[in-house]
């Protein structure tokens, strides 16, 4: 129980040989408000901290059979908290030194002239004492809502683990080959769920439809745009497949399909892509650039150099249109496809400069997307700001 100062509920202990002290001590507070209840000796006293549970106890140091310094250690066992106030004569102040060390919250050197005194000094160790309870009480209710928190906490991390199998699942296989084109993916997430995402499908006997996209955020929400681009394009190459539908294979149709259903699904996401055509009878590209940065590196007769184009983030706004690039390739070429999360490892001072690193400082042609990565000083066992994700697309 909480006690305050002058509260007719808090029970003082008044432990004193001398029983005209106890008597007037015990009667003035009870004059003053307090319940107060005696004893003569140290282990009445203890016997009465037992059973009444006092919220503060005065004690005299000079005791009979047990003295007020063992007096304390006892109350020490018994309840670490209880405010306990020493009165102590002149000769006596060695053993006040080892009282305060042993937990009194204040001592008083008899005779005790002004009993004022003492009722401040009651005031004040029943204020400590409920502001300790306070303090007690508020670091076990923040323990117990930490313990809520680790615990909801390891659900959700639980969740997005379980969230990322699914997602990974969603990716196509890699490598991938299509006659003499070989497609293979990597991604590093930052978090749990990724927000970048990759994919390469064969279109009839023909065309492979490639894409990377970097969806904004992190999290379910972002993740969820990658499910919605996923599932936008098992539809149109099922649209092609069984009505003949040739959307799939016009870059600049699939984007503006997405952005609208990206803008309908009203979350506030977008995504910057960059989605290609490949046409593997002509060795010919046709692609679309979405807000994408960087851009394509194409890497072929020693020769390296970053696609061109240009256009607006998908699910940014409303009627977007977007422009197609046709692109002759060469005979033996690598495409290297990054989300921007690779320009946040480079360690030069502006974007041009990271651009021209990434272009300058190409890995061998033959590099698999994880030794990609490592070359470009990506470690997949860190957690980055952002997602990083490298689609690779090779003939040789």
């Amino acid at each position: 129980m909480d006690y305050s100062p002058n509260n007719s509920l808090a029970k003082v202990l008044v432990i004193d040989a001398d029983a005209e002290m106890r008597d007037h001590v015990s009667g003035y507070l009870r004059n003053t408000g307090y319940n107060t209840i005696t004893a003569s000796d140290g282990e009445t006293g203890l016997a009465m901290i037992q059973a009444e549970k006092p919220g503060c106890v005065l004690c005299d140091l000079n005791l009979p059979k047990l003295d007020g310094i063992n007096v304390l250690r006892h109350i020490a066992d018994i309840d670490a908290e209880l405010p306990i106030i020493v009165m102590s004569g002149q000769g006596e102040m060695v053993d006040v030194v080892e009282a305060l060390r042993l937990g009194a919250s204040d001592f008083l050197i008899k005779p005790i002239v002004d009993l004022e005194v003492l009722e401040h000094a009651i005031e004040r160790s029943l204020e400590r004492y409920s502001l300790r309870q306070d303090n007690i009480r508020y670091r076990m209710q923040l323990e117990q809502a930490n313990s809520v928190l680790k615990n909801n906490l390891a659900m959700l991390e639980q969740d997005q683990q379980a969230g990322l199998m699914v997602q990974m699942k969603m990716l196509p296989v890699s490598p991938m080959q299509k006659g003499a084109y070989v497609f293979r993916h990597h991604i590093v997430p930052s978090l749990y769920l990724s927000g970048d995402f990759v994919e390469h499908v064969t279109v009839g006997t023909d065309h492979v439809v490639f894409f990377v996209a970097d969806v904004s955020g992190h999290g379910a929400s972002s993740a969820f745009v990658t499910v919605l681009l996923k599932n936008l394009t098992a539809r149109m190459r099922s649209d092609f497949n069984h009505l003949g539908n040739e959307a799939i294979l016009h870059p600049a149709e699939f984007l503006e399909q997405a952005n609208a259903e990206l803008m309908a699904t009203g979350i506030g996401k977008h995504a910057t892509m960059f989605y290609a055509v490949l046409n593997t009878r002509r060795n010919s590209l046709v692609y679309t650039v979405a807000g994408h940065l960087p851009l394509p590196i194409l890497i072929a007769d020693n020769d390296t150099r970053y696609l061109e184009g240009q256009g607006a983030p998908v699910g940014l706004f409303e009627d977007v249109e977007y422009e197609e690039t046709s692109l002759e390739l060469p005979d033996e070429f690598r495409l290297m496809l990054f989300t921007d999360g690779i320009l946040e490892v480079l360690s030069e001072p502006s974007l041009a400069a990271k651009e021209k690193h990434l272009l300058t400082h190409s890995p061998p042609m033959r590099a698999e997307p994880g030794s990609v990565l490592e070359h470009y000083a990506v470690d997949a066992s860190q957690k980055y700001p952002d997602d990083i994700a490298v689609l690779l697309v090779d003939k040789h």
